[in-house]
């Protein structure tokens, strides 16, 4: 089969393009046909070897999460399966393929009013999106500040946020992504970028934090008694760090959101069955994994990044 293989930590052309021995099923396992795959911010770390999270050495493929079509079932597994629509994740890697064997108890469905490309857009962003709102739970009415509002996860939280009955404040790098996160719904938007953003604002309820560093510390400042700071990601490359006096000194509560595997299922299951509407703001070949990684480390991309796998 083809798949890229990250054959050393590196930059984005370190992603190379090749063949993959075919993947078998193993006990409980099935074999989906990738149609689509989901890539992260997270995963351009793990190429470049500096990922906050543990991972394989290379060479290897990198991924996390498919959508497709069940091509067969290992012992075990059942044969009703095959030729089910279905997203997963893959277990940490492989997902940079055209095939991929995972625990089909691990699969979900894809609902029948469901694209496949949107159903992988929201795989992780969604669980993640549904997630963070519920450990804020924002109040009708409060001001919600949203960080990194134009990105995958972002654009989600300004739906829910809206959903919610909230005031949304949308955070976002540069002009295009300020319109990109006005156009989910957003009430008010501006561009962390500039200097001093923050005191263009009033203050906030809750902030979602998926920047971190200095720009969630700004946010931080936006708070007050009864305020709740939640964060989902590190686009800066550092996390928030708040210190928990500072917050306590100020009465807000810095969330940590936690999840068991179930609770997780059952946040990506609400995000694919729910009126979630993902923006895909890009598309590459299979082969062009190196440009994606590209696009989305210099900051250019929207929504979500897909890979596209077509057939042979």
């Amino acid at each position: 089969m083809r798949a890229v293989w990250l054959r050393e930590f590196g930059g984005p052309e370190k992603l190379v393009p090749g063949d993959a021995p075919d993947p078998v099923p193993g006990e409980g396992e099935a074999l989906i046909g990738v149609e689509f795959v989901n890539i992260t911010f997270v995963e351009t770390q793990m190429r470049a070897g500096a990922s906050p999270f543990p991972m394989k050495e290379p060479p290897v493929v990198l991924g996390n999460g498919v959508g497709g079509v069940v091509k067969a079932v290992g012992p075990g597994a059942d044969a009703g399966l095959v030729g089910r629509r279905v997203v997963s994740a893959t277990g940490g890697s492989g997902a940079y393929a055209e095939l991929v064997a995972v625990d089909a108890a691990g699969m979900l469905d894809v609902p029948d009013h469901l694209p496949l490309d949107e159903a992988v857009a929201l795989l992780a962003d969604g669980r993640t999106a549904v997630m963070m709102l519920q450990a804020v739970e924002p109040r009708p009415g409060e001001r919600v500040l949203v960080e990194a509002a134009a990105g995958g996860v972002g654009t989600l939280l300004v739906q829910l946020a809206k959903a919610a009955g909230a005031t949304v404040v949308a955070a976002a790098g540069g002009a295009r992504k300020v319109e990109v996160a006005l156009r989910q719904g957003a009430d008010e938007a501006v561009d962390y970028r500039e200097p001093g953003w923050a005191n263009k604002l009033d203050g906030v309820d809750v902030v979602l934090d998926g920047v971190g560093g200095d720009v969630a510390r700004e946010a931080f400042t936006l708070l007050g008694d009864g305020g709740r700071m939640v964060s989902f990601g590190l686009a800066s490359g550092e996390w928030a760090d708040i210190p928990e006096d500072e917050a306590a000194k100020r009465g807000v509560k810095l969330v940590r959101a936690t999840a068991t595997p179930e609770q997780l299922r059952e946040f990506t299951r609400t995000a694919l069955t729910g009126s979630l509407k993902p923006v895909i703001g890009q598309r590459f070949p299979l082969e062009r994994a190196a440009e994606a990684h590209a696009a989305i480390e210099a900051r250019e991309t929207v929504g979500k990044t897909l890979l596209e796998v077509r057939p042979a």
